[in-house]
């Protein structure tokens, strides 16, 4: 890791953004434009957010299968909406084996039209239904402007896809995801998102609805941070999922898909990051606690790494995430600027004076300086590690959620709202038309991130930018 300090994310929140993910070792550019490889430490925290999300879905009673990265050309053709949606940011594939394919090849964009062609062979009967399956795996989208983690031209993801026998079945799918993106996005990741619908205009090519969570930035630009979509019988049609339902009738199936992807680092990495690097929520972070041995000579460092090897091997047993920094190249100080710089949740420092007085020193890194450094006993240590970090991860869902409450404003009418999206999100009523929506689109670059599920007013109001009347209200932010 270099010694140069960030740039300070209130000069230049992009910067420091760009600066963090390189220096903290979560990825690095790769020779294609627009990917990224994704190093150790990065993709230890996705594996992280992985089991965290993976754990959740089979609770649910999905169940993982893999389906191919190539889809013939012919399948998106077959869902015109959809393949509208994507067509600007396809790879495609036209040779093969040295020879010219008879139909070109698209690198998956999404995996809706491969998937939907094999529920058509394996659904016949309302009995074959629902299927409740989910993909781990990478796709493509040609994207001209990139940014590591939040929108690269490759990135991993899961994508869950789902048919049922009926319109309520699926629609209460739908909704059951968003929940469990929420429920991880706000217990796991300290992420407060706020649950809501998509616009028209915003919603997923070839959803009837799509649902998204949809969260708050530092520097208040709002962060899609995961969808799920409804998508009726659009994609059953075009790909022939049909049975015979309980009366003995052929019919359509009902669809779902939704997916949350490696943009999740980022929202990690801008929600709670400060000046000196990476904050990472405990229940992910690699790496929970670091443990740095502090000594001057061959006498301290054999007391001093006795005790540091018994509290480890306590920690360790006890299922925590940890390890002990003992390079010699370095100081002390260098070692905390680096594991700040990663975010480790907890650092305990193990010198000779600990050892003396049967302690030890915790230093929390959503707490600087000397405020967030206790001085504990090394008795029950398992106990007041574990209670420390839930601590952390705690606070740092309340700070994120103070900052988020306190940046999302209700202004009075449509100059106020083009004042507040310039820094922060306007909660306001809006008719629901494409005009106005474009309107605020086009003079502020702001869009509608959702129109919330929760919170919204029990009487019609005015249209913050037309006057007409609007039954509710929305959110209103610039965004990544």
């Amino acid at each position: 890791m270099s010694e140069d300090k960030l740039t300070p994310r209130s000069e230049n929140f992009s910067e420091w953004y760009n600066e963090l993910v390189l220096k903290a070792e979560l990825a690095d550019y790769s020779p294609v434009r627009g990917c990224m490889v994704v190093r150790p430490y990065g993709w230890t925290l996705w594996e992280n957010i992985q089991q965290a999300l993976d754990r959740r879905f089979k609770e649910t009673g999905h169940v993982n299968a893999a389906f191919p990265l190539l889809i013939p050309m012919s399948f998106l053709e077959k869902e015109r909406e959809h393949v509208e949606g994507f067509s600007p940011e396809l790879a495609v594939v036209t040779h093969g084996g040295g020879e010219k394919l008879e139909e070109p090849l698209v690198v998956r964009p999404t995996s809706e039209t491969i998937i939907g062609y094999m529920y058509s062979k394996w659904v016949k009967s309302w009995r074959d239904l629902p299927i409740l399956i989910n993909q781990w795996g990478n796709v493509v989208r040609w994207e001209m402007r990139t940014k590591l983690f939040l929108r690269t031209a490759e990135f991993y993801w899961q994508e869950g896809h789902t048919a049922h026998a009926t319109e309520q079945e699926a629609r209460e799918e739908t909704l059951r995801m968003l929940n469990v993106y929420a429920d991880f996005a706000i217990n796991d990741g300290a992420v407060p998102v706020i649950r809501g619908i998509k616009s028209e205009t915003e919603k997923f090519a070839g959803a009837v609805m799509s649902t998204t969570i949809e969260a708050m930035m530092g520097d208040t630009k709002a962060l899609q941070s995961g969808t799920s979509h409804y998508l009726g019988q659009n994609f059953a049609k075009a790909f022939d999922i049909q049975f015979t339902n309980r009366n003995n009738e052929l019919e359509y199936a009902y669809t779902t898909s939704w997916g949350l992807s490696t943009r999740f680092i980022g929202a990690i990495i801008m929600t709670h990051g400060d000046d000196k690097g990476l904050i990472l929520p405990p229940r992910l972070a690699p790496i929970q606690v670091v443990i740095v041995p502090i000594y001057k000579n061959v006498e301290e460092k054999a007391r001093v790494m006795e005790v540091t090897e018994r509290i480890f091997a306590q920690l360790k047993d006890a299922g925590l995430r940890l390890k002990v920094d003992d390079r010699e190249e370095v100081t002390p100080g260098y070692k905390y600027n680096d594991w700040e710089m990663r975010g480790v949740p907890l650092r305990m420092e193990i010198g000779p004076k600990d050892v003396e007085k049967n302690s030890v020193a915790l230093a929390r890194r959503d707490v600087p300086g000397k405020e967030g450094k206790t001085f504990v006993s090394q008795e029950n240590i398992v106990e007041t590690v574990r209670a420390m970090l839930e601590t952390i991860q705690q606070a740092l869902l309340a700070r994120a959620t103070a900052f988020r409450d306190a940046n999302i404003h209700e202004p009075r009418d449509y100059e106020e709202l083009k004042q507040v999206v310039q820094n922060g999100w306007a909660f306001s009523y809006w008719c629901e038309s494409r005009e106005c929506e474009a309107k605020v689109k086009e003079e502020t670059k702001a869009s509608t991130r959702c129109i919330p599920l929760e919170g919204q007013p029990s009487e019609p109001g005015r249209c913050i930018v037309c006057g007409a009347e609007a039954k509710r209200k929305v959110y209103f932010a610039k965004s990544y």
